[in-house]
């Protein structure tokens, strides 16, 4: 059956098709961003559930027809939370809830540009935001990434020299995939480009909530008016209630309602009303979420003391300050990796990553010797064990005799 050009276009995303091996109990995966099913609060979840399903009184609202715009109750939830980060008097009416940020994604990917028109993304960046902007029909043109993020400067250099973006997009705290933050004086920098230059700043912000240490750094949402902000229960409550939500002026907002209108007509319900019921407890969520973070903060920290001691003559790390990944690429004074020729065998030693150029929105060759690792799902004796397992298919590699490590299962993997 024939399909469309854009249907023919679309590219598989590596990380989803990863994500199937996290399912096998043989394979650590430091592959897929997925929280720790731990940290859902399935107790809290079901009394919520229970509660507003005993009867037809308190079923009906859930269960039923909504706004596309979603609960003005958990909008102005959102945006009270939004006011307060960005310093911005932000309202209801500047929120929509989406089906998972990733939504918000393709409905700005709609709104903002049209076909053929450019935004400047982060090279390496999320996937995601890639496969969705790219499905709109615009243009990506990659900006590197370095220790500190996006780099600002080489955007400003290349407007300098007649790039002209519709849209910037960037994820400026726990970037995925490389954990960065992007500093103050940078966020400053990009928020004036946009003004001079009239540009949308997308800024993508899953992660924000999962500082494990160091200093909040303002969002780019507080510097200037030409930011429509992304967020999501995703990393915090569970990825299965799929709720996200657009922070913008009224104009994107009205747009991206409209455009939600044909796709879904509104985000799930109940979904929206549990949610509501648990961020409506007291400082139940924030206590939740500094949970969550000081758990990813040990786990962050168990990875890398581990990579740093079986790995750290071949391999570089960023150091993040919270969220859920962390990059290593090859140091320049040791043999080059090329991730995707590990990557089978990192997964018949029994663990799994991300490889760099996946990430990729310009050169793929760039990233070819990077890899994403993420800490999120696994407790520290895991992570020491993967990276055990990494190192034991970079020597396979390298063609050198691989250590024996404890395989366990894996004993029966071919």
């Amino acid at each position: 059956m024939h399909t469309s050009q854009r249907a023919a276009a679309m590219r598989s995303s590596t990380i989803r098709d990863l994500l199937r091996l996290a399912d096998r109990p043989d394979v650590i995966s430091l592959a897929g961003g997925l929280p720790d099913p731990d940290g859902f609060p399935v107790e809290e979840m079901a009394a919520i559930a229970a509660d507003l399903l005993a009867d037809v009184a308190s079923a009906s609202p859930a269960l039923q027809y909504s706004s596309t715009e979603g609960l003005e109750p958990l909008r102005a939830w959102i945006a009270e939370r939004h006011t307060a980060t960005t310093g911005r008097p932000t309202g209801p009416d500047d929120v929509l809830i989406t089906t998972g940020s990733q939504q918000g994604l393709d409905l700005l990917g709609r709104v903002l540009g049209d076909p053929g028109d450019v935004v400047a993304a982060e090279s390496p960046g999320y996937l995601g935001a890639l496969q969705a902007l790219r499905a709109a029909g615009l243009d990506i043109v990659g900006i590197d990434v370095d220790r500190d993020g996006l780099r600002v400067k080489e955007l400003a250099d290349r407007l300098a020299r007649g790039l002209r973006p519709r849209i910037v997009y960037t994820v400026p705290t726990f970037q995925n995939p490389t954990g960065t933050t992007l500093p103050d004086v940078r966020r400053r920098a990009l928020a004036a480009l946009a003004d001079e230059h009239g540009f949308v700043v997308i800024e993508d912000s899953p992660y924000a909530a999962l500082r494990f240490r160091g200093e909040v750094v303002a969002p780019v949402a507080a510097h200037s008016d030409r930011v429509v902000s992304l967020g999501t229960f995703s990393k915090t409550l569970a990825p299965g209630l799929r709720l996200g939500w657009i922070v913008g002026p009224p104009e994107v907002i009205g747009a991206a309602v409209r455009a939600k209108q044909a796709v879904d007509l509104h985000t799930a319900g109940l979904s929206q009303h549990v949610a509501l019921r648990l961020v409506e407890q007291r400082d139940w969520y924030d206590r939740h979420v500094a949970r969550l973070a000081d758990r990813y903060g040990e786990r962050a920290a168990a990875l890398r003391a581990a990579l740093v001691d079986r790995l750290g003559h071949r391999l570089e790390l960023t150091d993040p300050d919270g969220g859920m990944f962390l990059w290593a690429t090859p140091r320049p004074d040791s043999a080059p990796i090329d991730a995707r020729a590990l990557l089978p065998l990192a997964i018949k030693a029994g663990t799994t990553f991300v490889p760099g150029d996946a990430f990729a929105a310009g050169d793929h060759d760039l990233l070819r010797g990077a890899l994403r690792l993420s800490f999120a799902t696994a407790p520290p004796e895991r992570l020491r064990t993967a990276v055990d397992r990494l190192a034991a298919a970079i020597d396979q590699l390298d063609g050198r005799p691989r250590p024996r490590i404890s395989r366990g299962p894996l004993s029966q993997v071919k």
